[in-house]
């Protein structure tokens, strides 16, 4: 009886979200984790082949998860995704993840003016678009909710990448900033910001000597 009244209360059944590049690393366990609450999941990918053979997985473990494919740094591409949620769900929308982003290890002085505007199309402008997108869906849910997935890369420093680094600082800034404006919306805004985990974007972007440490 205990276990029934806690899975109640826990339970996120028939809420809808988009989670951006659910198809690996930590994306990937966020909508594990929500459609395991019952939660109704669109999620999006660059890999045409990869997020279809996600969808069929989570579909065989029963989730109810959908997906696009989108590179999040494209504004129309952003444009056609929220037309897509929208339209699955009926104009509202319960949660948005700003998930999905890139790194490219560097020293300052070897960034190039292309690493700088990948990172800020893909970890920033996407996450500042996809929410300015998102709102008026998470306000017709009547309780929306936001979570920017950034790093401690955004909170201290961290010799990795400064412009990676930065588009993280300022997804903190933007949380809290949306947290305060849309709070009369009843739309709640949250940034987390984990160390390194163990995901396929690290372990691309770093050597193996910086993953031991």
């Amino acid at each position: 009886m205990a276990g029934e009244e806690q899975r109640r209360r826990w339970s996120l059944q028939g809420k809808t979200a988009l989670v951006t590049g659910g198809t690996k690393g930590i994306g990937h366990a966020i909508v594990e984790e929500l459609a395991g609450f019952g939660v109704i999941i669109h999620t999006c990918a660059r890999d045409e082949a990869h997020l279809n053979e996600c969808l069929s997985k989570w579909k065989n473990k029963g989730f109810q998860v959908t997906g696009s494919v989108c590179d999040v740094s494209s504004w129309t591409e952003r444009e056609k995704l929220m037309q897509t949620v929208y339209s699955l769900f009926d104009a509202k929308l319960s949660i948005l993840i700003n998930n999905a982003g890139a790194i490219r290890s560097k020293p300052t002085i070897e960034h190039t003016a292309e690493d700088f505007s990948f990172h800020i199309s893909t970890n920033l402008e996407s996450a500042y678009h996809f929410s300015q997108l998102a709102h008026p869906l998470l306000k017709a849910s009547g309780c929306g909710n936001i979570v920017f997935i950034s790093s401690i890369s955004g909170v201290v420093s961290l010799s990795i990448s400064s412009i990676y680094s930065a588009t993280k600082g300022a997804m903190n800034q933007l949380a809290r900033n949306l947290a305060c404006e849309w709070a009369s919306d009843s739309i709640r805004a949250n940034s987390v910001a984990p160390t390194f985990i163990a995901t396929p974007l690290v372990d691309n972007a770093f050597d193996d000597e910086f993953k031991k440490w």
